[in-house]
């Protein structure tokens, strides 16, 4: 995939006459950006909720919170119990009973159930306890969620198009209630997470995915779109399951699968405009590069396994190697089709060295061993750059011998393949061996912190895709480091919709990687961890989004005008609040 941005062509994209609120991209109807949340505001839907239709509006309703005063102007009294408590009160309440649920999945629910009846309640919950509720909401509990998602299944949390609405997409998309929609994450469930294709119960995912674009990115609730594209599964368990809530058919593929995309993506424009952001989610490999690559300069995609995973690793390596050395100068190898151009094009940018070079210091393995020439033939398109001169090499202990990497990075999606016996050849090359496990869910990770540990003896630097505990080995005590795209994509989508940017430029990557890698301190490299604490992630993708936007203005790409002159003030003013507001 050509790294460099292909130029627009066609008519400009720049819509100057931005009806921006100052979110910069919808007006802020709801009152929900930081800077009016001082505002008192009056809980419009169709026309003013009151009484017990506003106790049933997740984004009005306070529960017990709601005043005397606003009881009596809205018809609430006698509705709720009389006694009102402060929203800090309904959060240690509502934390208190989540900690008495044992299994991760009934966490998940009870969260999914406070985000359908308390939308404020719920991210106020979890921006204030991330790190215990991230593992919740999103990996690991949201996959085995997928997995249940059927027999879970209460409400509908997002929008569902199939087969069955070929040739009526855009008239589906208009019965999404919220009509100013400035991020879609969208997945077709084929590949979702490690545990391969859940056809319409990916849901979860986008779902997921959002939810954290507004607790840690700031992005309003109402401008953010879950889809699900139900072309079937070839999950022959999920096909036999009475409770299976998709399509009942084996996956449609070749011209049906594309002609169905192009009308979606075609649909989404048409409907929603040019700077709407839609994020490609857990799509197989086979159409994830393509879709990528189809669309980008045509419309403003990410990819998050493909772009997000490559960003939030960069950023990484770039704060790892500051400990163990030159990161121009390192070699890596890398388990999974996974996107590294990003890699390469950050050791281009430092040493003036072509990109094709740079690819040289980077092995990718498949499941049929080392990526080498001899392979091109059979090799899919998007494995051929990274196609080198050496010998066929089967197994991935023999890779690591061979090539003696610096960084060993694990995408594959298959769990154990970091063997103690590839660990401890990573020790014997390496003071200090990098090993990134990056496969979710936690049952599909490469290894665990405990064995990274324990097999380098205590010398490796670690970070996993799913979270792990703190490890003892020898007296000392190891905290993992977390890869987790979420440091990643919701600051990159707020910096986006903040300056109007039209299209993802690989600039932009490195933009986000390069403002996360800034953030880790001395503090935490003490610690062992690459990456900053989660605690801070609105700090952190405020400066993830100004250094995006920062860039996206560098590059002619930004149609927010004027530019704003502190990039990260702005970004905090565009924040949603989940603070309970006054109603008059």
């Amino acid at each position: 995939m050509e790294s460099t941005f292909k130029e627009l062509s066609g008519e400009s994209v720049l819509d100057l006459q931005d009806k921006t609120g100052i979110g910069g991209g919808v007006e802020d109807v709801y009152g929900e950006d930081r800077a009016s949340q001082d505002q008192p505001i009056t809980p419009w839907t169709v026309s003013v909720a009151s009484g017990y239709s506003l106790l049933r509006d997740p984004r009005h309703n306070k529960g017990l919170a709601f005043t005397d005063k606003e009881r009596d102007a809205h018809y609430l009294t006698g509705l709720l119990p009389p006694v009102v408590l402060s929203q800090e009160l309904q959060e240690k309440r509502l934390m208190h009973n989540m900690r008495q649920y044992e299994v991760p999945l009934h966490r998940y629910i009870a969260m999914i159930d406070l985000q359908e009846r308390n939308e404020k309640l719920f991210y106020k919950l979890l921006m204030d306890n991330v790190e215990e509720l991230l593992p919740v909401v999103y990996t690991p509990t949201v996959g085995e969620a997928c997995q249940k998602y059927g027999s879970i299944f209460k409400h509908p949390q997002g929008l569902y198009i199939s087969l069955k609405e070929k040739g009526k997409i855009l008239e589906v998309l208009k019965n999404w209630p919220e009509k100013s929609i400035q991020v879609i994450v969208v997945t077709d469930g084929e590949r979702i997470l490690g545990l391969g294709d859940l056809g319409c119960q990916g849901m979860g995912i986008p779902v997921g995915k959002l939810s954290l674009y507004t607790a840690l990115g700031g992005v309003r609730p109402s401008v953010c779109l879950p889809i699900t594209i139900d072309v079937g599964t070839n999950n022959k368990k999920l096909l036999e399951d009475e409770f299976y809530i998709g399509l009942r058919q084996n996956r449609a593929t070749g011209q049906e699968y594309a002609e169905l995309l192009e009308e979606f993506m075609s649909a989404v424009k048409q409907n929603y405009g040019e700077k709407v952001l839609v994020q490609f989610e857990d799509f197989a490999n086979h159409n994830a590069f393509d879709l990528l690559a189809k669309y980008r300069t045509t419309h403003l995609v990410f990819n998050d396994d493909i772009q997000g995973t490559a960003s939030v690793v960069l950023a990484g390596l770039v704060s790892a190697l500051k400990l163990v050395g030159n990161f121009s100068r390192s070699h890596f190898l890398i388990p999974g089709c996974w996107r590294a151009e990003l890699i390469a094009l950050k050791i281009s940018k430092e040493t003036n060295v072509p990109l094709e070079e740079t690819r040289k210091k980077i092995w990718l393995v498949d499941s049929k061993g080392l990526i080498v020439c001899s392979r091109k033939g059979s090799l899919q398109h998007f494995k051929v750059p990274w196609a080198h001169e050496h010998e066929p090499v089967k197994e991935l202990l023999d890779a690591v011998k061979e090539i003696k990497p610096t960084v060993l990075i694990g995408t594959s999606g298959v769990g154990r393949t970091f063997t103690k016996e590839v660990v401890e050849a990573m020790a014997s090359i390496n003071q200090k061996p990098l090993i990134l496990a990056l496969s979710n869910p936690t049952s599909q990770s490469e290894c665990t912190a405990e064995e990274a540990y324990t097999w380098s003896e205590g010398r490796a630097i670690f970070a996993s895709g799913s979270p792990f505990q703190p490890v003892e080995y020898n007296g000392n005590k190891f905290v993992p480091g977390q890869a987790n795209n979420a440091y990643i994509f919701p600051g990159f989508g707020l910096g986006l919709i903040m300056s109007g940017t039209v299209r993802v430029h690989d600039d932009l990557l490195l933009a986000a990687s390069e403002a996360l890698a800034n953030q880790a301190t001395e503090e935490n490299y003490a610690k062992g961890l690459i990456y900053p604490p989660f605690t801070n992630t609105r700090r952190i993708s405020a400066n993830i989004a100004a250094n995006v936007a920062a860039k996206a203005y560098e590059l002619g790409l930004a149609s927010r005008l004027p530019r704003p002159k502190d990039l990260v003030n702005f970004a905090e003013s565009c924040m949603y609040t989940p603070v309970y507001r006054s109603y008059r």
